[in-house]
């Protein structure tokens, strides 16, 4: 096995070679013989396991995409179908002599069920999170216990790539729930042993009781939602607490606005912590995994560094599902090299990224590791409410959440959809709902929203409406829901 202090510095032609070796692996060893569902994909596509030999033979697979993954009249629990379900006939046909032999032994050994074992420790499900979304069902996801050990390699990575200390002392403020975000940051602290306390967000303790734990703990790391975190922040310069402690704070969950870097650095200042580094990362609950940035002076957004021995990621044109080349634009497909249990092939994200995925050294970091930019839209997390046409404009809201978090006078901010005059038949309308710094002009902010939009999209919100800060806390539900609502669509049902 290559350690991953070598493969972060390894030259991008092994690197590549080192893939190609371990997609045949997996595609031959737990792929095809072991998922129904991918079997029937590469029998459809006239496939043979053996032909996939490198990144480039990848291109012979359809992709596929959430839309696969959910329940059917015919199929209600379609996703069992992408669970590996391995049995004794099947591995005695598709595994080679080296990976029998240790079974056969262990079999002479110690017995069928000490077999058993070993194989339910590869490939059972022990461990469940599900996918997120506005408007698709939740999609169970299964972890085994090697994927469980995945997360604690990849939680180890994490901490690596930002340039963390594992004397640090966590709060983990994400919510407790059986997402991603959450279980990568208590693996990650397994993994290392780090110190961690996770509160479960606001939902759980309330701001006032997490900021308590985060000044008794005397925290070095706050890890959570973006918009929780810099609510949290904002509390704590309010009421002059002392987080002086703070070395480091990590984002994740949401894409991470121009400008809210910047936002957090100038309040936690306020509260006595000085020269700390906020950073981004990229996750999905289909990956199993997570990825960072990597720290610079200025907090620049330096790109998600990736895992090349743990998986494939590709960016494609979101119409015609060609590969695009390096650098450039279009939609993130991934593809696992060591996943268990619940296991995609070929996937669509659904998430847009604004300059492709990178292969030269990090110019930070130094790292030869593939990066994807950190320029991400969220576009599955928004569902059909992503793009939205106003006089003749095609717009991204995900594009106007990040230009309304990055404007320093606007503390909170919603997106309303309405139809003019309340008619059914009529146009759609955005309405920005805002809070603005004391002392901030309505008319001022106004205006420079609107010239913003006008500038950034093309298109002016048709109203802005404000409200003051705790009745806009309260509409977005910063501390009663799991996510905040920042996107509310308020248009009539058809």
């Amino acid at each position: 096995m290559i350690t991953w202090q070598r493969l972060q510095r390894m030259p991008r032609d092994e690197q590549r070679a080192l893939q190609g070796q371990l997609l045949q692996r997996y595609v031959r060893e737990h792929l095809y013989p072991f998922s129904p569902h991918y079997r029937e994909v590469f029998d459809r596509a006239g496939v043979r396991p053996e032909q996939m030999r490198s990144i480039d033979d990848l291109r012979r697979l359809p992709l596929s995409s959430k839309q696969d993954l959910l329940p059917t009249a015919g199929e209600p629990q379609r996703f069992k179908r992408f669970v590996l379900q391995p049995d004794p006939a099947k591995i005695r046909a598709a595994w080679p002599l080296r990976r029998k032999l240790p079974l056969l032994w262990q079999r002479w050994t110690q017995g069928v069920e000490a077999v058993r074992t070993r194989v339910r420790q590869e490939f059972a499900p022990c461990f469940m999170t599900f996918t997120t979304g506005r408007s698709a069902e939740p999609v169970p996801f299964f972890y085994s216990p090697h994927d469980i050990q995945n997360l604690h390699r990849t939680g180890a990575r994490l901490i690596d790539v930002m340039g963390l200390s594992t004397e640090y002392r966590v709060a983990n403020v994400f919510p407790y729930a059986p997402h991603l975000a959450f279980w990568q940051v208590f693996f990650a602290g397994q993994a290392t042993g780090m110190m961690a306390l996770s509160t479960g967000g606001g939902k759980v303790m309330g701001s006032t009781g997490d900021l308590r734990a985060i000044t008794r703990l005397r925290a070095d790391a706050l890890i959570g939602v973006p918009g929780y975190v810099y609510h949290l922040l904002r509390r704590a310069a309010q009421e002059g607490l002392d987080l002086s402690s703070i070395r480091c704070v990590v984002l994740g969950a949401e894409r991470v606005a121009p400008g809210l870097k910047a936002k957090i650095t100038a309040l936690l200042a306020a509260t006595g912590a000085h020269d700390v580094r906020v950073f981004g990362t990229y996750g999905f609950t289909e990956a199993r995994m997570a990825w960072a940035e990597c720290p610079t002076p200025d907090n620049a957004y330096t790109g998600y560094h990736l895992y090349p021995d743990l998986a494939i990621f590709e960016v494609v044109d979101p119409k015609t599902g060609e590969v695009v080349p390096e650098g450039e634009d279009g939609e993130l497909v991934f593809t696992p090299l060591a996943a268990r249990a619940s296991t995609v092939f070929r996937y669509r994200t659904g998430d847009r990224v604004r300059g492709g995925l990178r292969y030269d050294p990090c110019p930070h970091c130094g790292r030869t590791v593939p990066r994807i930019s950190s320029d991400l839209t969220r576009e599955s997390s928004l569902a059909d409410l992503q793009l939205l046409k106003v006089k003749g404009t095609l717009i991204n809201l995900e594009d106007c959440a990040l230009l309304l978090g990055s404007m320093p006078e606007i503390e909170e901010w919603q997106i309303e959809l309405r139809k003019k005059d309340d008619d059914p038949l009529e146009v759609d309308e955005i309405v920005v709902h805002v809070a603005v710094k004391d002392g901030c002009s309505h008319e001022l902010a106004t205006r420079n929203l609107r010239e913003l939009f006008k500038s950034r999209l093309e298109v002016s919100p048709n109203h802005v409406e404000f409200l003051g800060l705790e009745a806009m806390l309260r509409k977005i539900g910063m501390e009663t829901e799991m996510k905040e609502k920042r996107f509310v669509d308020a248009r009539p049902k058809s």
